[in-house]
């Protein structure tokens, strides 16, 4: 089981000296949970479908180029939404035929980069699939070209994650007015666009709001394709979003769950006529991830017991200033990495930045916490600790994947060395210490 292994790594870490008091911050993958997370999504895609599906891993989830790289390596390519990411999907040997570029805001050098590339790009709004046309009609592209339509469905639980809103930023509008008679238009003006993308989907989400925006775009698909009188659209990009449970082990909802609804929802979509595209990001990581840190003091304000820790807001941001939208569950273990035993007491578990906020926990039950003592940040796989914030200038943890075998041995592979204090110095501008003293 996925506990047993988190049990062992722990254990494991405390004693091969990955978490220590030098090193009080560490964050662990595990390698065999993230391989079967990719292959249940193929799996459960191609259980419903016989037509190619490119599974392109968002990169946002997790910039880390040791996960890009195993993901390639299961089969999972990227979907990329900067410079960056592309560099970043690049340098994991992740091929342009992997790849996806999405963004609301790419510049003239990013659209010329991808379309040498030869990278599938879906166009956001009129203005940057002019910018499109004009490349495509100077130099050319092998690039599947695509536009990304915005059903505007409604928002799930958290608005600020909600990308089928009215008036979300994202894609072309899909119910304001004169809208779908323009991207009908823009099909048949451009026979070289054969894809259609949306993303209705999020953390929060309902499964069948993210159904009924997918089945959105495939009617918009088939009205493009009856207009133009041939199929034109030969693949759907469905984008990504399938929620993610926190209160629990239980990996729920599947991804066999959503593909066997959209077989029932959307038929159409699955019949062999459309290539798909998926763009899922935390549903492939999150529960494969833990954030360990030190208990440096136990104290008590208000008669509630307190376990300052050095995991806070730097490595979990949403949680910090949005608890509700985001809990973290926590387990507790003793000095050794041995899960902690002992009648529960609610107590707070509280990050090390200089607010009083920088809370993991407010009153938590869990077995007493003692100084020297380990607590575990789970389900951080994905926007956690690799999604740094800086807060107090805290260093990025080191993350570690990991491989537990059945003689309960486990073994360690760097994905990310811990941040120096020469790194933090370098990143906030120490080589040009007196930039602003020099007669500026």
């Amino acid at each position: 089981m996925a506990s047993d292994r988190r049990d062992q790594a722990v254990r494991a870490a405390v004693e091969q000296g990955l978490l220590s008091e030098a090193q009080p911050v560490a964050a662990l993958l595990d390698v065999a949970g993230i391989r079967a997370s990719a292959a249940s999504l193929r799996a459960a895609f191609a259980a419903v479908t016989d037509a190619p599906v490119l599974h392109a891993f968002a990169v946002k989830a997790s910039p880390l180029a040791a996960v890009l790289a195993l993901l390639r390596a299961e089969g999972i390519g990227a979907e990329v939404a900067s410079p960056g990411e592309l560099a970043l999907a690049r340098a994991a040997g992740v091929g342009p035929e992997h790849t996806v570029l999405d963004s609301p805001a790419k510049t003239p050098s990013e659209l010329r980069e991808a379309l040498s590339l030869g990278i599938a790009v879906n166009a956001d709004n009129p203005q940057e699939l002019a910018r499109v046309d004009a490349l495509v009609s100077s130099a050319g592209s092998r690039s599947p070209l695509g536009l990304r339509v915005n059903p505007q469905i409604g928002r799930g639980a958290i608005g600020a994650l909600s990308t089928a809103t009215p008036t979300s930023k994202f894609g072309v509008a899909l119910r304001d007015e004169g809208a779908r008679e323009w991207v009908v238009r823009a099909y048949l003006d451009r026979p070289w666009l054969t894809r259609l993308h949306t993303h209705s989907g999020s953390q929060g989400m309902p499964l069948t709001l993210m159904a009924q925006g997918i089945r959105a775009v495939y009617e918009l698909a088939e009205e493009i394709n009856a207009a133009v009188g041939r199929q034109q659209i030969d693949t759907i990009d469905i984008g990504g979003g399938l929620p993610v449970n926190f209160a629990s082990d239980e990996e729920t909802p599947t991804f066999a769950e959503y593909a066997g609804l959209l077989a029932e929802q959307v038929p159409g979509l699955l019949d062999g006529r459309y290539g798909l595209v998926t763009e899922f990001g935390r549903s492939l990581l999150a529960k494969h991830g833990t954030v360990l840190a030190r208990v440096e003091y136990a104290k008590t304000a208000g008669s509630r017991p307190i376990a300052v820790t050095h995991a806070g807001v730097q490595v979990a941001t949403r949680t910090v200033y949005d608890p509700i939208s985001w809990p973290l569950r926590i387990a507790a273990y003793d000095s050794k990495g041995i899960p902690k035993a002992g009648a529960d007491v609610p107590q707070d578990i509280a990050g090390p930045a200089c607010f009083a906020g920088d809370l993991l926990a407010e009153a938590r039950p869990l077995p007493l916490l003692e100084q020297g003592d380990v607590i575990a940040a789970l389900d951080t796989g994905a926007y956690y600790f690799s999604n740094h914030y800086g807060y107090n200038s805290l260093p990025r943890p080191g993350v570690y994947g990991f491989g537990a075998g059945a003689d309960g041995s486990v073994r360690f592979a760097t994905v990310r060395a811990p941040q120096s204090l020469e790194g933090i110095v370098s990143e906030s501008g120490g080589d040009h210490p007196d930039a602003l003293t020099g007669g500026v």
